[in-house]
């Protein structure tokens, strides 16, 4: 399930990540990759520990613990802190699968990366290329979204972001452990939950609504796994 999140952050924030990633100290993005995607990897990334990542990761968390249609698409269990990356310069990263576990930084704890999530902190007219296509059930999908706009979709999914041939493309990712592994169950919760508020919306039947509620958080009792 590809799903689009929009204005996690305002207009305000975006300037003021983009102010504070433009004096940051990026290194070689080859260096957090592994054997393989090392090889089709050509970007830059702020180090885990830098001061700026730390503090924007934060804002971040913060953000997505207040957007209801995160919580909705994802239901999260865990989520490992945001990292950045920028492309520019023909940066690309071709065609890839990310890691299915991921471990959580300064312990040693292990997460297991069910969602991909990619926060756009370019606006589109500043850079060419630098899509993010993603392959999946429904065939292949182009996405280039405005800054502040988040994108939540399967892990296990093969994806790559285009070459960029002018300006820079910067980004927040990041994985989520969800509640629900599976991601054909985490979309029929998400319509389900949908289909809830709408009645809601529409001054529906308060039984009926409370027996569908019911029923949504019985399957998540069924289905969590984290």
């Amino acid at each position: 399930m590809i799903t689009v999140i929009p204005d996690l952050l305002s207009s305000e924030e975006v300037s003021a990540f983009q102010q504070a990633l433009a004096s940051a100290s990026w290194v070689n993005g080859s260096e957090t990759a592994g054997h393989i995607a090392a090889q089709v990897k050509q970007n830059e990334q702020l180090p885990l520990d830098h001061p700026v990542a730390r503090e924007l990761a934060e804002i971040i968390l913060a953000a997505l613990s207040q957007c209801p249609e995160f919580v909705a698409a994802t239901l999260p269990a865990r989520i490992l802190p945001p990292r950045f990356n920028r492309y520019q310069g023909g940066g690309v990263y071709g065609n890839h699968i990310d890691n299915a576990v991921f471990a959580v930084p300064g312990s040693s704890d292990r997460l297991r990366s069910d969602i991909s999530a990619t926060l756009f902190l370019s606006h589109p007219d500043e850079y060419d290329g630098g899509e993010l296509v993603i392959e999946d059930t429904y065939g292949t999908q182009t996405i280039k979204l405005p800054a502040g706009h988040l994108m939540v979709y399967p892990a296990s999914s093969v994806h790559r972001v285009n070459p960029v041939s002018r300006g820079a493309r910067v980004a927040s990712f990041f994985w989520v452990q969800s509640l629900v592994r599976e991601d054909h169950k985490r979309r029929m919760l998400l319509e389900l939950d949908q289909s809830i508020q709408a009645l809601t919306l529409h001054n529906a039947d308060t039984q009926t609504v409370a027996r569908l509620t019911g029923v949504y958080h019985n399957l998540i009792r069924e289905w969590s796994n984290p």
